[in-house]
């Protein structure tokens, strides 16, 4: 059974590298260009198993609603991904599950990933 995955980014070139990279690994993936989206989708399909999510974007922030997901299931796995390291020391970063500086080489996302759905 494939697993989902639930992109959150807001820039619409990574968010579609993401959901082909992601897909491409065999995930079935979703996404949602804002936290209101995001929100909405997660509602509409409780079988999201981990979710991408970026911190910078206009509206509900990425760490606000990393939050948000959290408290409604426990299970499943955040990554939160952005292009500012100072986020690291941010307490609210705590509700995810790892936090990776993104970048065009994927790499060290699709290792996160690999790690948390095995966990």
């Amino acid at each position: 059974m494939k697993r989902k995955i639930m992109v959150v980014e807001d820039e619409q070139n990574m968010r579609l590298l993401l959901e082909e990279e992601l897909a491409d690994e065999g995930y079935d993936v979703a996404s949602a260009s804002n936290a209101e989206e995001a929100l909405k989708l997660f509602e509409s399909d409780q079988g999201i198993d981990l979710a991408t999510i970026d911190i910078e974007m206009p509206g509900i922030s990425g760490l606000e609603l990393a939050g948000r997901l959290r408290k409604s299931n426990l299970d499943m796995k955040i990554i939160l991904l952005t292009a500012y390291t100072h986020y690291k020391q941010d307490l609210s970063s705590w509700a995810a599950d790892a936090y990776v500086v993104k970048s065009m080489d994927l790499t060290e996302l699709k290792s996160k990933i690999r790690d948390l759905l095995r966990a």
